[in-house]
């Protein structure tokens, strides 16, 4: 018997059956979408953290720790930074509008402030990028299955669509909230068991740095390859978590503002203590298994091959769990976009509270397969992820912080910071060679937003002066 599968599966099915069973609670779109603003710091807390865990932090970090030592701490130490100003300085600030003017997604307060045809630009952007961010999760949970059971990597990639697609559309964030409190349980205990265990059969911390064979810059926290290395992670992911679509829908989600500050700031302080762990997995895993060429097995491997049967397995489902509570994060995403964003205001205004429903889960069923399809052509986890962070940062990093605390900020800064900084982050994505940090799409696309929200912003200073007088 396969203890391994037999555990992923009944664990699946368990999650499955409480986010069912919670969906009995969702009386209308309101629940679906903020939760009805009943979560506490507590809740907030656990899918903040469970949500910010997932393919990238575990399957993707410890594949960049297999390649460049203790600096790959970046990728979710980055992710931690771009939280905390979350936490601090965005979160409360925007909870308050939001409860204010019963905003349910990141849509409503761009249209607010901006006008609807920001909303709707930047509504379709969001939901094609999200769609890679979705796939990257996908190729992670199937890089389990596949190393457990040697299920092919398509089977792997709908099996793992399937189990979060369920519990997701039956009650959007309300049920995903308290599920991922158990996933997050799951995903603590199963790392904080393999990670001794793993080490200790590497020699130590000390033995993993001191290996004849490893690069002199593998114990070095500062180390930067070059873009997508090390500290210059801090580009390309910091400010998608300062404005992520899904992470500040969660803080509209909060009971209060304090709720919002306490929940998401500690979940920041606990995101940069977890991103040492996969790290020092894929560090134990080139001293131990030198000869891995596939990043996204890198983790897998070193957990089937270096611990007890009972114990891997525990520790596998702990990185399924990570996969499968982030991709419920994202479906989210995908389904208020859609739903909220274009249906609603742009297709059927006077929509009912039901139909509203409807249309958001059939988003969430149709960004699922959309999301297997890509997952279907991307090769790995940090590839599939760098294209949504990117975008999001380029096109959305500007306007928000700008509606929040530039007064002036109107359509034409948006329009032109979501224009340039969208239109330079692909043009640089497509560019065959961009070793140097500074030509990467999430620094590139990021600086041309801010240069064209400021040129329109002095642009327009005149005749603003004059409508004034």
């Amino acid at each position: 018997m396969n203890l391994h599968l037999v555990l992923l599966v009944g664990y699946s099915f368990a999650l499955v059956a409480m986010g069912l069973w919670m969906s009995r609670a969702v009386r209308g779109s309101a629940d679906f979408f903020v939760a009805g603003r009943k979560l506490s710091a507590s809740l907030l807390f656990s899918t903040v953290l469970a949500a910010n865990i997932g393919a990238g932090t575990t399957i993707g970090a410890a594949g960049v720790g297999y390649r460049d030592g203790i600096s790959a701490w970046w990728w979710n130490g980055s992710a931690a930074i771009g939280s905390l100003v979350l936490a601090l300085f965005v979160g409360p600030r925007i909870w308050k509008i939001a409860a204010t003017h019963n905003l349910y997604t990141v849509g409503d307060y761009l249209e607010l402030r901006y006008g609807r045809a920001v909303r709707g630009v930047i509504s379709v952007l969001i939901w094609f990028g999200t769609l890679s961010i979705l796939a990257g999760q996908l190729i992670g949970g199937s890089a389990i299955l596949t190393s457990v059971a040697g299920i092919p990597r398509e089977a792997g990639i709908i099996a793992s669509a399937l189990v979060m697609t369920s519990y997701f559309v039956a009650g959007g964030l309300l049920s995903s909230a308290w599920v991922n409190m158990v996933q997050l349980g799951v995903l603590v205990v199963g790392f904080l068991v393999a990670v001794p265990m793993v080490l200790a059969n590497a020699g130590g911390v000390s033995g993993v740095t001191s290996a004849a064979a490893l690069p002199g810059t593998f114990d070095s926290i500062l180390y930067s390859g070059g873009a997508r290395s090390g500290w210059t992670f801090l580009f390309l992911l910091a400010p998608s978590f300062v404005i992520s679509p899904g992470l500040l829908q969660k803080a509209y989600g909060g009971v209060s503002a304090g709720a919002v500050r306490r929940g998401i700031g500690l979940q920041a302080v606990a995101q940069a203590l977890f991103g040492f762990l996969p790290v020092l997995l894929g560090m134990s895993a080139r001293v131990l298994h030198p000869g891995i060429t596939d990043a996204n097995m890198v983790l897998p491997t070193v957990l089937i091959e270096q611990l007890p049967t009972a114990f891997s397995a525990l520790a596998l489902a702990a990185v399924f769990s990570a996969e499968v509570s982030t991709c419920d994060a994202i479906l989210f995403m995908l389904s208020t976009s859609l739903s909220q964003d274009l249906y609603r205001r742009f297709i059927r205004p006077d929509s009912t509270d039901a139909q509203l429903l409807r249309v958001a889960r059939f988003a969430a069923v149709a960004g699922a397969v959309g999301g297997v399809l890509l997952a279907l052509r991307l090769p790995t986890v940090t590839a599939a992820l760098g294209i949504f962070y990117s975008l999001i940062g380029a096109t959305l990093f500007v306007p928000v912080l700008g509606g929040l605390y530039i007064r002036r900020a109107a359509t034409p800064e948006a329009m032109s910071a979501v224009i340039a900084g969208g239109g330079v982050a692909l043009a640089v994505i497509f560019l065959p060679h961009r070793s140097a940090w500074w030509l990467d799409p999430a620094v590139a696309g990021l600086a041309a937003a801010v240069l064209a929200f400021l040129a329109a912003l002095i642009l327009r200073r005149p005749a603003m002066d004059a409508g004034v007088r």
